[in-house]
């Protein structure tokens, strides 16, 4: 087995070990195992390639490729060609897999279930720290540094896991560390003369000292540079745990504000809740979260709202960022409530659980006045009350002052528009919204006269007649995709009903948002009430001119309908419309079925199918690419085009520079124009298979070239006549340049192509094995900035990626 398989099957190995500190953030080991595969077939490649030999960045971009390939086919091989080459199509399915993933991994608690999202960043993640390492230890030979994405996969692991473990991962990434420097300490050892160098790499043309790297510096003992890397891998794996937030994040933590605390317990998230929330309520204990007393007589109404999801991106409900201040003495009437509604004021004293620890301060809505301790701040706009620099809600005791709003049915048929602010802002859905979802709620709420009636449909359709069943067990997701999939399936939790409603009613043109936090609880025999896991709740908002934000209830047997929305409407004709909404059988429920036959339909039953397309709707994206989707995929296709040919531009380009004989008149400027040819035609050998190797005489290198570039005789000639020419430089006390020397290289190029195959040749056009110069370039670049303006130690390791003493391609 040669030194450089050896090598990469080290490299592999770290990766894996490494990525076993993964494993206790998930529940299912088997993501490892495909990891592991692709990432095997993915070295593979690797060491194919540098048997060409490819010139190093073409080796790393030929992974890179085939680790795309290999995502492809595990991930989206519906949407691309023959299952592997990826199509556009594939691109936006896998983009689909990542952004879904990120909203999962900060919804679930650990450990997480291994949705498909997850397991592409779980799998990708391995793929692109394996590339690194493959790259920097067995590509480019400095194995020591691959220890830092080695180091920066664990450290995202130990930062993200409770710490119960981290020693025993640290042990087994740290081994296959350590194994990956014995691999490669023994290959260089294997390789009698290769000297460790920290001078700069010796140019062409220059003559050979018989020692690789003299002159050029102090070289830089390789035990020395091995204890920087290592005392700032400790630094970092100490420090990065540290800061790095826990995946158990969310709205009920026990410690930042985020996750249900000990033994387990659900949470429920600020940003998006749909995972949270169905955790929560899955829990098999109803843990005590609040208790509250007050002094309203009646705690139907009594919902605890901890924050709105105001803003709907087609990927998820979230809130929108917004500014905070100071919580007032009295907090502003809330907006658009007015003084012809009948309002009753209510004190309510609320005790936090110790372990529960989040900095969303729950509360009755509309609060007007709060009373708690520590740092809080107000969000006008959600009414919510946040925490400040820490502050969490574990153990507080708070009052609050609330309103109880008690519109009328008449009052709220009879509201006016809303202002256009507001109503541009809360009524607007995503492109990507499916026109199915438009239509199904203009058939729901067909014959209602005003949004009032239109809401009250809504709510009565999923709540009473249109054939909904709740269930906490549903498959989760809170896009586009999932509104199509519960409108079909027809049943989910509070959180499929409430994201539904608000999409719809948004799409009839009535501004809505979805509110999260707790129902009433139950009373308990002392008069207080308690308020557990399990109460965790969600339910839609919709605005009215005159009476504000006001809550509906869509989800069955979850919480109460307000009384508002149990009177008989105002208008005579419509009274027994609810009832005879469309059902089960009816066609809002079926028409999302026209994507059941599309593959992959989680992510594209919006997209596929008559049903989307069948009739235009303002508030849909249509069946065809948007503008900037057409000159983003064109862009991308033109880069697919250029990107290959720049190895071939950039040689075509150097070629031409060195072999144009034009320049300054000088004997200087005439020697340089030698060295120059020189170096295009060691350079050109290279490009066919031969490599460079700068421990011969220009006499001894260019005999080689002859032999085995078996070159023609007048080929072999002009070769011969370039090498007595940079003899004459180098080493006559009186130099005479010779002129037409770029002729003399042409010659042998064609010399060259004239004996190559086909494949050789195209080979050499368009993936110049020379074109590693631009890599040894930056290198020289950035280490004479390291040594001009003192840049940090640690910077001095990306000189490492210089060329070698002995070419070796």
């Amino acid at each position: 087995m040669s030194g450089s398989v050896r090598l990469a099957i080290c490299a592999a190995l770290a990766t894996v070990a490494a990525g076993c500190a993964l494993l206790p953030l998930v529940d299912k080991p088997g993501w490892l195992v495909q990891a592991g595969l692709l990432l095997v077939i993915q070295s593979a490649v690797g060491a194919l390639t540098r048997r060409v030999p490819l010139a190093r960045p073409l080796t790393v971009a030929a992974q890179a490729l085939a680790g795309l390939l290999l995502l492809t086919f595990t991930f989206a091989r519906h949407e691309a060609f023959a299952g592997v080459l990826p199509s556009p199509q594939a691109f936006q399915e896998l983009g689909d897999l990542l952004r879904q993933g990120t909203v999962d991994v900060g919804q679930y608690a650990i450990p997480a279930p291994v949705t498909d999202g997850i397991r592409l960043l779980l799998v990708g993640g391995v793929l692109v720290i394996g590339l690194v390492v493959d790259a920097l230890a067995v590509t480019f030979r400095s194995a020591a540094p691959a220890g830092l994405p080695l180091l920066a996969l664990y450290s995202v692991a130990a930062g993200l896991s409770d710490g119960s473990d981290d020693w025993l991962w640290f042990l087994l990434a740290a081994a296959g560390y350590l194994l990956l420097l014995l691999a490669e300490g023994r290959d260089r050892l294997s390789q009698w003369g290769r000297v460790f160098s920290g001078g700069a790499p010796r140019p062409y043309g220059m003559a050979p000292s018989g020692l690789a790297g003299a002159g050029g510096g102090q070289p830089l003992a390789p035990v020395r540079t091995g204890r920087r890397i290592g005392a700032l891998a400790l630094g970092i794996a100490v420090a990065v745990p540290a800061v790095l937030p826990s995946l158990d994040g969310g709205l009920l933590d026990q410690r930042n504000g985020g996750s249900g605390g000990g033994g387990g317990s659900g949470t429920i998230s600020a940003v998006n809740p749909l995972v949270s929330l169905q955790d929560s309520l899955n829990q098999p204990e109803n843990r005590e979260v609040l208790r509250y007393r007050t002094s309203s007589q009646s705690t139907q109404d009594m919902y605890l709202r901890i924050v709105a999801l105001d803003k709907f991106d087609g990927t998820t409900w979230k809130s929108s960022e917004r500014h905070v201040q100071d919580v007032p003495d009295n907090l502003p009437t809330p907006t658009g409530l007015g003084p012809s509604v009948r309002v009753s004021s209510v004190d309510t004293t609320i005790t936090a659980a110790d372990w529960y620890a989040q900095n969303w301060l729950p509360l009755p809505y509309p609060a007007m006045k709060v009373d708690i301790d520590g740092r809080w701040r107000y969000e006008p706009e959600g009414r919510t009350l946040v925490g400040d620099r820490g502050q969490t809600t574990r153990g507080a005791r708070y009052k609050v002052n609330s309103l109880v709003v008690e519109p009328t049915a008449a009052q709220l048929a009879a509201a006016p528009p809303a202002p256009a602010q507001l109503l541009r802002e809360y009524t607007e859905v995503p492109e990507s919204l499916p026109a199915v979802v438009a239509r199904t709620a203009r058939q729901v709420t067909a014959g209602a006269s005003n949004a009032y009636e239109q809401a009250v449909k809504l709510q009565d359709w999923f709540a009473v007649n249109g054939g909904f069943r709740y269930d906490t067990r549903v498959q989760s997701g809170s896009g586009s995709a999932a509104i199509v999939r519960f409108l079909r399936q027809k049943e989910g939790f509070c959180v499929h009903f409430s994201f539904s409603m608000a999409a719809m009613a948004r799409t009839l043109g009535i501004p809505a948002r979805v509110a999260v936090g707790f129902t009433p609880g139950s009373a308990n025999a002392d008069g207080s009430v308690s308020v557990g896991l399990k109460d965790a709740h969600a339910w839609p908002e919709l605005y009215f001119e005159g009476v504000g934000w006001t809550r509906f209830e869509p989800t069955p047997s979850r919480g109460s309908q307000p009384d508002y929305t149990m009177e008989q409407t105002p208008s005579g004709d419509s009274t027994d419309e609810p009832t005879s909404a469309p059902t089960a059988s009816d066609e809002p429920s079926a028409a999302p079925s026209a994507s059941d036959s599309c593959a992959q339909d989680r992510r594209k039953a919006g997209e596929c199918g008559g049903a989307v397309g069948e009739q235009p709707d303002n508030t849909s994206s249509g069946g065809g690419w948007s503008m900037s989707t057409q000159v983003g995929w064109s862009s991308f296709a033109a880069l697919l085009i250029v990107i290959p040919l720049l190895p071939m531009l950039w040689r075509q380009r150097v070629r031409s520079r060195r072999l144009s004989g034009s320049g300054g008149r000088t004997e200087q400027d005439a020697a340089d124009r030698v060295l120059a040819a020189w170096r295009e035609l060691l350079d050109t050998a290279w490009d066919f298979g031969i490599v460079p190797d700068d421990s011969q005489t220009s006499r001894n290198a260019v005999a080689r070239i002859v032999r085995m570039g078996e070159l023609d005789p007048e080929a072999a000639e002009a070769a011969r006549r370039v090498a007595a020419a940079v003899e004459q430089v180098l080493y006559a006390p009186q130099p005479r340049p010779v002129a037409g020397l770029g002729d003399e290289v042409r010659l042998v190029l064609a010399g060259f192509r004239a004996k190559a195959g086909r494949w050789a040749r195209l080979r050499a056009l368009l993936a110049p094995r020379s074109g590693v110069r631009v890599v040894w370039a930056a290198s020289a670049r950035w280490s004479a900035l390291v040594e001009r303006w003192g840049a940090p130690r640690w910077a001095r390791w990306v000189s490492g990626l210089r060329r070698p003493s002995r070419q070796r391609g």
